[in-house]
């Protein structure tokens, strides 16, 4: 095709597809972990990062690693405080980051609106050799983790009891997942957004949970959706002029609406044959 004899767009295409095995390899974990708003809560708090960056002239991807980082140390923290009210931690460190990320906005008196407005909805047709490179190495990284740690993993997201039980270090494995998925949520931001990063985990991981019958084919599922929904969201963004990131996640929600009433249907038609 036209497009990819441009090198952004063979850049945007590389990235798509790491993104698309990244993102969804963390998504069902939130997902089947009940933890969809994760994700969610770090890239809000992620905006606290940026800001702070912008803010004391440093490089806002280091500011904003950061800060997600002990983002998920301190998530883990309160939801041990409230064990019965794990959403408490979410939506105290949603709202604190959006309040500390306004708060150092008003500060630099409107001197990096526009950096930090790149930020929020990201663009993958900028994205630099460098990035990708990152992605790379993101990438390497957690296919590493997941086929070590993918049986403990296994256990504490379906059962923690029995984890621990096991003696599994549940606090540690799922440290180590929180700040996983925000170093993934930090390096895809410059790229999808902070706005419309966690759809890109969540959206793929809920649709391939209707298509895969086992844990593994939900894995495998949620990675060719990613990659479908990632590469026809570029294809379709440069054809129309519309943002990358945006036009990525309505495919997404287009695939979710269409494979679930693909399902009713499918249980209307079993329900009438019996």
């Amino acid at each position: 095709m036209e497009m990819f004899s441009y090198e952004f767009m063979r850049r945007a295409l590389i990235a798509a597809s790491m993104m698309a095995v990244i993102a969804p390899s963390l998504g069902v974990f939130l997902v089947l972990r009940r933890q969809s708003l994760l994700a969610d809560t770090l890239s809000h708090v992620s905006l606290a990062g940026i800001a702070l960056g912008f803010f004391i002239n440093v490089n806002p991807t280091v500011t904003t690693l950061i800060v997600v980082i002990a983002s998920a140390f301190v998530l883990e923290y309160i939801k041990n405080l409230y064990k019965s009210y794990s959403e408490v931690s979410t939506a105290i460190l949603m709202s604190g980051g959006l309040a500390v990320a306004l708060v150092l906005m008003n500060l630099t008196k409107g001197k990096n609106s526009m950096n930090i407005q790149q930020y929020l909805f990201g663009s993958i047709v900028t994205i630099n050799w460098q990035q990708v490179k990152i992605l790379a190495i993101l990438l390497v990284i957690i296919v590493f983790l997941f086929f070590v740690l993918r049986k403990p993993m296994y256990v504490l997201t379906f059962d923690e009891d029995t984890a621990h039980v096991d003696g599994l270090p549940v606090h540690l494995l799922s440290m180590m997942f929180n700040v996983i998925t925000g170093v993934a949520i930090t390096v895809m931001i410059p790229i999808a957004g902070a706005l419309l990063v966690s759809a890109i985990m969540i959206l793929p991981a809920t649709i391939s949970m209707k298509i895969g019958k086992t844990f593994s084919t939900v894995i495998l599922s949620s990675i060719v959706v990613g990659f479908i929904g990632m590469t026809s969201g570029l294809v379709t963004s440069y054809q129309l002029d519309t943002p990358p990131g945006a036009t990525i996640t309505l495919i997404f929600i287009a695939m979710f609406i269409l494979i679930n009433l693909l399902t009713n249907v499918r249980k209307k038609n079993k329900q009438v044959s019996k």
